[in-house]
């Protein structure tokens, strides 16, 4: 991993609106061309979590030890982590390209790596840009995407004569019954899409119900 110095850190959604879905890779892919006699990989890859991220970003420092950069940028979660790097670049050349293309996509969830061997032409600051961001559109462009929803779980503690009530809240996919008990009440856990919490909520309490808690889940398909 480079020093610390060199990553560049924010946050920002997936989906430009809260609560509204927002895309995740569905596999691996690979892309390359050439610019002034530099060649350009892009590698895209699914991950969940900084340390996944970090594994991957290992693992193809690895496999091309011969390159002049591994310039990379990553988007995780629904409320974005993000991190991009320059490895030795031009300060703004490399990892932010490949950043704003990964917003521009709404994609999270991903790491892009941009593999670069030094051709013996210099492109300037405007074409390390240009070629940066060439290189992660053409691999997003041979990205399946998965779209995903922010969604909250409720447990419920319903009274016997509404739980037919409360089933008849279920939709899916918008609202899905995940868990259920009985005991002296029935316990229920539903997974709502925050797109649709404040209205499911609304019909909660019009039976009277309140939730017990309520808890971010992530994404669901």
């Amino acid at each position: 991993m480079p020093s610390s110095a060199s990553i560049e850190r924010s946050t920002k959604r997936c989906s430009p609106i809260a609560d509204t879905s927002y895309f995740v890779p569905a596999a691996s892919a690979e892309a390359e061309f050439r610019e002034k006699k530099s060649r350009f990989l892009a590698i895209l890859t699914p991950v969940a979590a900084p340390p996944s991220a970090q594994e991957a970003l290992a693992g193809i420092r690895g496999r091309y030890p011969d390159a002049s950069h591994h310039c990379w940028a990553w988007r995780l979660g629904a409320i974005a982590e993000e991190r991009s790097s320059d490895d030795g670049e031009p300060a703004g050349t490399a990892g932010l390209p490949i950043l704003q293309v990964l917003r521009g996509a709404q994609l999270c969830d991903v790491l892009v790596v941009v593999v670069r061997w030094f051709g013996g032409i210099k492109l300037g600051k405007g074409g390390l840009v240009r070629a940066y961001g060439e290189a992660s559109r053409r691999v997003l462009a041979q990205a399946r995407r998965i779209e995903r929803f922010p969604i909250e779980l409720l447990s419920l503690e319903v009274p016997y004569a509404s739980v037919g009530a409360v089933k008849r809240l279920v939709h899916p996919p918008e609202v899905e019954l995940t868990e259920e008990s009985y005991g002296e009440k029935a316990h229920m856990v539903l997974s709502v899409r925050r797109s649709r919490l404040e209205a499911f909520r609304e019909s909660l309490a019009e039976l009277r119900i309140v939730p017990e808690e309520s808890s971010p889940e992530g994404p669901a398909g």
